[in-house]
């Protein structure tokens, strides 16, 4: 064997040993790899894209979008009065700034907190009389409002309730005059006497004012005179707020005489008062007005525009 071929079967053996195949010296043209096999359409129609929808069906879609947007729009009204924004201290804030606008942001922070006394007046006894009542939520250039499923179990209890609120309310506003007393500053005197206004008015016997609410317990008939008093009042007077109270007045009076006029058992036991309890209805009722009044003429300030501010 010749030293060439022996080398070459050293090599070959060496190859079989280490499992490495042997190179084959032959160029051979590299083999294109195969396309995918192509995947027959589902329909015949999505070769050239998905068809549209009926317009009937894309229209019940979009329906349906809308319908879930309300559902979600009526339960986002529900929970409002749980919104922060609508909280007594959020709507506070909102109050003052907006009657800043009009006297200035020491006057509004008092008369807002004079709002605040009357409206817990209301809470306080509703709670009292065993009502869930919320915290006073207050509307600018409308007052406020307290939310409560009842006004008590019968009209001894509604009057309770109306009346409660002028009481504190008056409380309040007669706390202002010692500060002016003490202070010599007029502002306060102003604001007692607009808290004095402010429960005098309320005290209209006409629903849902706090007057129409111990009417009651006195004398439901009333309402109709004070329904015929704010209308004159907001024919003299046009005034929008004025209107407001007149409109929902009217639907409550109406309500109620409906109601007054069935005859039913249960409103007749609503409307039974005992003579003594309507007494010191009416007395409570008279007593305010007449410390109102006074209060009003003790507070009045005339201002001369030629003053200096």
């Amino acid at each position: 064997m010749t030293p060439q071929r022996a080398h070459k079967e050293t090599r070959r053996a060496a190859r079989r040993l280490n499992h490495v195949p042997e190179q084959s010296h032959h160029w051979l043209p590299p083999v294109a790899p195969e396309p995918p096999a192509a995947v027959p359409p589902h329909n015949a129609h999505e070769a050239f894209g998905k068809p549209r929808e009926p317009l009937l069906k894309r229209g019940g879609g979009a329906l349906a979008a809308l319908a879930a947007l309300a559902a979600k729009g009526k339960a986002l009204l529900l929970l409002l009065p749980k919104l922060k924004l609508l909280t007594t201290s959020g709507t506070m804030l909102v109050s003052i700034a907006a009657y800043s606008f009009l006297w200035g942001w020491k006057f509004a922070i008092g008369f807002v907190i004079l709002l605040f006394v009357h409206e817990m007046g209301h809470v306080i006894q509703l709670r009292r009389e065993g009502v869930e009542a919320s915290a006073p939520v207050f509307i600018p250039f409308m007052g406020a409002v307290v939310w409560a499923k009842q006004l008590g179990g019968n009209a001894l209890a509604e009057a309770r309730v109306g009346l409660a609120g002028p009481v504190l309310g008056s409380i309040g506003a007669a706390a202002c005059l010692p500060i002016a007393a003490l202070t010599g500053n007029d502002l306060f005197t102003a604001l007692a006497f607009t808290g004095f206004f402010l429960n005098l008015f309320n005290l209209a016997p006409m629903l849902p004012l706090d007057g129409g609410r111990a009417m009651a317990a006195m004398a439901p008939w009333m309402w109709l005179v004070g329904l015929a008093a704010m209308a004159a009042a907001a024919i003299l007077f046009p005034n929008p707020i004025i209107l407001l109270i007149l409109l929902f007045g009217a639907m409550e009076t109406w309500r109620r005489w409906k109601l007054r006029r069935s005859g039913s058992e249960e409103t007749q036991a609503y409307y039974r008062v005992k003579p003594a309890h309507r007494l010191m209805v009416a007395a409570v009722y008279i007593g305010l007005i007449v410390v109102l009044v006074v209060g009003m003429d003790a507070t009045h300030l005339v201002r001369h525009f030629s003053d200096a501010n």
